[in-house]
């Protein structure tokens, strides 16, 4: 199964993070997690305290998916169904801000 994280994405986009787009998901790099099985061969970004701590004492949660909101918080999802249907609601929102 390929893990298919963004921010492994956002590791190879030189510059300041911004939005990802589908030519970003064909770039040849090992760190490209939509092409290559498998935990990427370096870290991207070094953890903070709650990251720490979160790794020493992990909630114990069956979600398998999540999205960025694009402002900086995540949805978190048990389906592939579930996340399917949260991206469709992100995309939608975001054309509604575009026409205002």
């Amino acid at each position: 199964m390929l893990l298919q994280a963004d921010p492994t994405i956002q590791y190879i986009i030189p510059g300041k993070p911004r939005r990802i787009y589908n030519k970003d998901l064909n770039a040849d790099s090992p760190y490209n997690t939509y092409k290559y099985k498998g935990l990427p061969p370096g870290p991207i970004n070094n953890p903070g305290l709650k990251a720490l701590k979160a790794a020493i004492m992990p909630a114990e949660t069956d979600y398998l998916y999540f999205v960025s909101n694009g402002e900086g918080r995540h949805i978190f999802s048990y389906s592939n169904e579930e996340h399917n249907q949260a991206k469709l609601e992100l995309k939608r929102k975001r054309r509604l801000k575009r026409k205002m």
